[in-house]
């Protein structure tokens, strides 16, 4: 495999997988400055690299036995990269809020996108949150999800702040055609604050009717552990919490009207790894994390089918 983009994400996606003993093997680190940080380090550890962008992927002569590339990016970058791309019929784990491909949150919906030839990992915030809202969406119909993701500024590059807008409009789609919510919107925070903070997500959800509060509960419990299986430093903050809205005491909601239900609330914390960025970049764990996990489960499955078109 290959990895486009030689900043933050995709230098720590590059040091998980040379730490692994998984099935992907890093070929190429390709970047467009020739004094990244992330060119270097992969050449100290042994990964071929080119300064050339996509141009000089392609020109490498190992490319044809790539069989999967990583984007790591930005979102207007990834187009101009699949362009090129697409017609050598390599695969692509889009790390950027491009949305060209179907949206991938491993523990939700991979197994439904493994020959998707461009799969988007939506962002951060979606990995961290779009589960807790399928959870919930397992037990209840959720008529409304919105989620809130702080993360340090000192972990978001020039690509993350870049990609601002793409981060709101790519998560908010994926609440509703991977979370299963009816409606959705998503809030980034970059907070300032020194010494930096751990990356925070809060999920708020509607759920229309009666509410198996108990089963809402496991549900949760359940996914929170299924994402901590690959991404060690996820975990609630707190227990879920509950607020019922009867007919006699309704919420308000200024696009709908009244509401009756149970808003269910949960808080989640992200502590990254520490591969390359300080234990606050949970951002950037939770993204590289479900990309590697996500490539293996492709690997596999490639290898599973050995013959088959490319």
């Amino acid at each position: 495999m290959a990895i486009i983009g030689s900043g933050n994400i995709g230098t720590d996606l590059m040091i998980k997988i040379l730490r692994s003993d998984g099935p992907l093997c890093a070929a190429a680190m390709v970047g467009i400055d020739p004094d990244s940080d992330g060119l270097a380090r992969a050449q100290h550890m042994g990964v071929p690299i080119t300064a050339g962008g996509v141009d000089g992927l392609l020109g490498m002569p190992h490319f044809d036995e790539i069989k999967l590339v990583f984007d790591a990016t930005s979102a207007s970058a990834h187009h101009v990269n699949w362009a090129k791309l697409e017609p050598t019929g390599v695969r692509m784990l889009d790390l950027t809020p491009a949305s060209v491909g179907p949206y991938c949150v491993p523990v939700v919906n991979l197994d439904e996108h493994l020959d998707a030839p461009n799969l988007n990992m939506v962002t951060c915030g979606g990995q961290a949150t779009v589960p807790i809202v399928s959870a919930v969406s397992q037990v209840g119909i959720v008529t409304y999800a919105e989620i809130v993701s702080s993360i340090a500024s000192k972990s978001a590059g020039p690509g993350t702040r870049a990609n601002i807008d793409d981060f709101i409009e790519t998560t908010s789609a994926a609440l509703l055609s991977v979370g299963g919510a009816r409606r959705g919107k998503a809030v980034m925070i970059l907070n300032p604050a020194d010494p930096p903070i751990l990356m925070r997500n809060t999920v708020y959800c509607l759920v229309e009717g009666d509410a198996d509060h108990d089963a809402i509960e496991g549900s949760v419990v359940e996914m929170v552990d299924q994402v901590n299986s690959y991404v060690p430093g996820y975990r609630l903050k707190q227990r879920v919490q509950f607020d019922t809205f009867t007919a006699d005491n309704p919420l308000y909601i200024p696009e709908t009207g009244k509401f009756t239900g149970t808003r269910v609330t949960v808080m989640l914390e992200v502590t990254g790894a520490g591969h390359y960025l300080p234990a606050y970049a949970g951002n950037l764990d939770i993204m590289t994390s479900a990309a590697k996990a996500a490539a293996e489960r492709i690997a596999i499955h490639l290898a599973e089918n050995i013959g088959a078109p490319r």
